[in-house]
């Protein structure tokens, strides 16, 4: 059985915790304010729009953290 592909938002948490970095170092290096990072790393339904982060967002920090979104077929 082939192995289930994680989720952007699970492997980007993943990536953020792994660094060791703060937000506000993340937040300064990828030119994204740290509470925003904050928010999506709470998983708190009260922190506004509960963790979400918009695409444009999330490719900077991913950017940041040297991750590459790849999609494999099987040919």
């Amino acid at each position: 059985m082939a192995k289930k592909p994680q989720m952007i938002d699970a492997a980007l948490k993943a990536a953020v915790r792994k660094s060791g970095r703060t937000y506000y170092d993340l937040g300064q290096a990828a030119g994204i304010a740290p509470s925003v990072i904050l928010r999506f790393m709470s998983d708190d339904p009260q922190a506004g729009r509960g963790g979400d982060l918009r695409l444009s967002t999330a490719a900077k920090l991913a950017a940041e953290l040297g991750l590459v979104l790849k999609h494999f077929t099987d040919q």
